[in-house]
């Protein structure tokens, strides 16, 4: 993709019953905008109103549906709140194929609902992937103070195990040193790899898949020159005195790698997609129905995903 002469950020608004258009909103009063950077908001502008009444300059709204049927009831999602969620980031990926936003930011959405409309839908980043032919991807999320990725997504505990295989540990640990380089500019990234099991396996007592699987595809990213060490014990690697040693952590499964970041920066984590060939990133966290209209929403890791994706497309 060529790179626009001005920053054009597209934000989906997400599912209109869940907190993406409030959380949104909030973050736009806080945003300060450069002259070069130009917010476009993908949604309805009816959806901001109600907590944003004077947008900032530098920011439009692309009405991008018809009105709704019905009345979108905060906390309440349907097949139409959906349905709309989901055209909102089409339009997102036809704005992206015509060069006309250069970077995206996505508000939460309901999956399950989703799914109910017939799609087999996993999630935001198979979604992209799959729209970009894009193969190799991966989930990194980012704080000011650590990082992490997780080898495998949204999948049953119960099916993890089968899913840790040595070329897909490679692929993400090559996935990080690319996002570290390319995105971050650290020259010599430094890289830790969680193992499965309790206590890294023990040498192979509490489960084999360290010696099978993860340690042989250390030792092949080690071969390559890349700065990586492990598999460590989860349990002690994200103890801020460790996490200090290195610039990512690579977990096996979503819970092991996201319950230690968002427990220490849950209101400015953000999710970056690395792999994709163009900036994408999300507030890391849900479509939180529980507080949905309540004007009750922190909108930090929103702002810290907008900021984030203007910093890496300059």
């Amino acid at each position: 993709m060529s790179k626009l002469k001005n920053k054009v950020i597209g934000i989906t608004l997400g599912d209109p019953a869940g907190i993406g258009p409030e959380v949104t909103a909030k973050a736009l009063k806080e945003l300060r905008l450069n002259s070069v950077t130009h917010i476009k908001i993908i949604g309805q502008k009816a959806l901001l109103q109600p907590y944003l009444t004077k947008f900032p300059k530098n920011c439009s709204v692309l009405n991008c549906v018809p009105p709704f049927s019905q009345n979108i009831i905060p906390g309440m999602p349907n097949l139409e709140t959906a349905r709309a969620s989901l055209f909102f980031l089409d339009k997102a990926i036809k704005l992206i194929k015509t060069n006309e936003i250069s970077a995206l930011v996505t508000a939460p959405v309901c999956k399950e609902t989703i799914c109910d409309l017939g799609y087999p839908f996993l999630g935001h980043t198979e979604y992209l992937a799959q729209a970009f032919h894009t193969k190799k991807f991966a989930m990194m999320f980012v704080s000011d103070k650590l990082r992490t990725m997780i080898v495998t997504r949204h999948l049953p505990i119960r099916m993890v195990p089968a899913a840790i295989r040595k070329n897909t540990i490679f692929e993400n640990i090559f996935l990080g040193q690319e996002a570290l380089q390319s995105y971050f500019h650290i020259r010599s990234p430094r890289i830790a790899v969680c193992g499965l099991n309790p206590h890294a396996g023990e040498g192979g007592t509490i489960g084999k898949e360290e010696l099978t699987e993860i340690i042989p595809a250390i030792q092949k990213a080690q071969r390559s020159g890349i700065q990586v060490d492990g598999p460590f014990a989860a349990d002690t690697l994200f103890m801020l005195s460790q996490t200090k040693a290195f610039d990512l952590i690579i977990a096996m499964y979503h819970d092991q790698g996201l319950i230690p970041i968002k427990t220490l920066y849950f209101n400015t984590v953000v999710n970056l997609t690395v792999g994709l060939p163009f900036v994408r990133t999300s507030p890391a966290h849900g479509t939180a129905f529980d507080i949905a209209g309540k004007n009750k929403a922190n909108p930090s890791s929103m702002l810290a995903a907008i900021a984030l994706a203007i910093k890496l497309s300059a």
